[in-house]
């Protein structure tokens, strides 16, 4: 899977520029909902459009290889049958 690291990046923002990042600054900036990015922001798991990530290392200054971080998927759970039962 493949992680957005929004909230490092406007950190980063932050300590570069001295100017505060909030997500409806940034929304104003890239024409991204306020809504949208919270939820970039806070799910490991958003399948993002390469257009928004796009946008936000534009308006953030950030370089892609930055924004996003790369996690091994959790093992999936499988169905197993429960002892004594025949399916």
């Amino acid at each position: 899977m493949i992680a957005i690291k929004l909230r490092e990046a406007i950190a980063t923002y932050k300590r570069r520029t001295g100017e505060r990042m909030t997500y409806a600054i940034l929304a104003e900036r890239t024409g991204i909902a306020k809504g949208t990015l919270h939820t970039v922001g806070s799910r490991d798991d958003y399948n993002a459009t390469l257009e928004l990530v796009e946008k936000l290392c534009l308006a953030l200054d950030v370089p892609l290889h930055d924004m996003l971080e790369m996690i091994a998927d959790p093992p999936k759970r499988g169905r197993t049958a429960r002892k004594g039962k025949v399916r």
